[in-house]
């Protein structure tokens, strides 16, 4: 279990659910700098609150007609 800053707690309780949760669909709709601005803060600390809760990007590159799917761990 991760702690939690006060602002991450804050943050958590304007947005009404985990930022474990929020974060990953924000910044797959939204893009990183919006997320960031959103969010009301600083690349950085979005970049830091992504490393503390072990949120990780990875981008994929697909060709035409090709297709990715997302499998959530049980765990």
């Amino acid at each position: 279990m991760v702690r939690k800053t006060k602002k991450m707690l804050v943050v958590e309780k304007r947005l009404r659910r985990p930022l474990e949760r929020a974060i990953p669909e924000m910044l797959n709709e939204e893009g990183f700098t919006e997320t960031a601005r959103q969010l009301k803060l600083s690349k950085a600390t979005l970049n830091y609150w992504m490393l503390k809760l072990g949120i990780e990007v990875r981008r994929v590159a697909l060709a035409p007609g090709e297709e990715i799917e997302i499998k959530r761990s049980t765990a």
